[in-house]
């Protein structure tokens, strides 16, 4: 199956070279995360591409100093929703009315039980549901690259707070989860890249429960 073989190609690659990734494979990665499943399918994050040189530079600062963050060529910052509040969740199921051109008892009945639920809850409980639906995203992107011939290496080795203010994101009711470095391995620096991949085994993995 091709999307297991470009899996099996896929690691968290160590070292890029800076080569810049066509801007129609970038888009695709994107619209395949935007295409990710999300609870109530309000898809509570943004994603921040960074390809500002002086950017990226102060974001490997407080990055572990991990030369991706500065050799890939597109930085993708997934951040979710600081919390759901009623503007947001109205904001989603008012698109959704609009572009399939009706309205349903059913829907409205469920917004109604979202605008009940989670604005009254906590920010920190709402950003950590809306950091879940990120992930979801963030790891559908992961397999989106792999697809496109394009590495990437999976990040959370960062100081979220000291990144939230390099790109302003408080302001924008935004946090910062998670970071995808996109970009083509270099062969050369990469202590990983001919090394075999290791996972568990099918019977370590999977319970069958019949």
């Amino acid at each position: 199956m091709e999307l297991l073989d470009k899996l099996n190609w896929r690691y968290a690659t160590k070292a890029m070279n800076g080569e810049k990734v066509p801007q129609e494979k970038v888009d695709h990665i994107i619209e395949a995360a935007s295409l990710a499943p999300t609870s109530s399918g309000l898809q509570p994050f943004e994603i921040l591409v960074v390809t500002n040189p002086e950017v990226k530079a102060k974001i490997r600062a407080i990055a572990w100093d991990q030369s991706v963050v500065t050799d890939c060529s597109h930085l993708l910052v997934f951040a979710a929703w600081d919390t759901y509040t009623a503007e947001r969740i109205n904001k989603m199921f008012d698109l959704t009315n609009e572009l399939r051109g009706f309205t349903n008892e059913g829907w409205e009945n469920y917004r109604q039980k979202l605008l009940n639920s989670y604005p009254q809850q906590d920010a920190e409980t709402n950003f950590n549901h809306a950091a879940r639906q990120a992930y979801i995203a963030f790891s559908q992107a992961i397999a989106a690259a792999a697809f496109e011939g394009v590495d990437s290496t999976p990040m959370e080795g960062f100081d979220a707070t000291a990144l939230d203010e390099i790109l302003d994101l408080k302001e924008k009711g935004l946090r910062s989860c998670v970071l995808l470095p996109l970009g083509y391995r270099d062969t050369d620096t990469d202590w990983l890249v001919n090394l075999p991949k290791v996972r568990k085994s099918t019977e370590d993995l999977v319970t069958l429960v019949d």
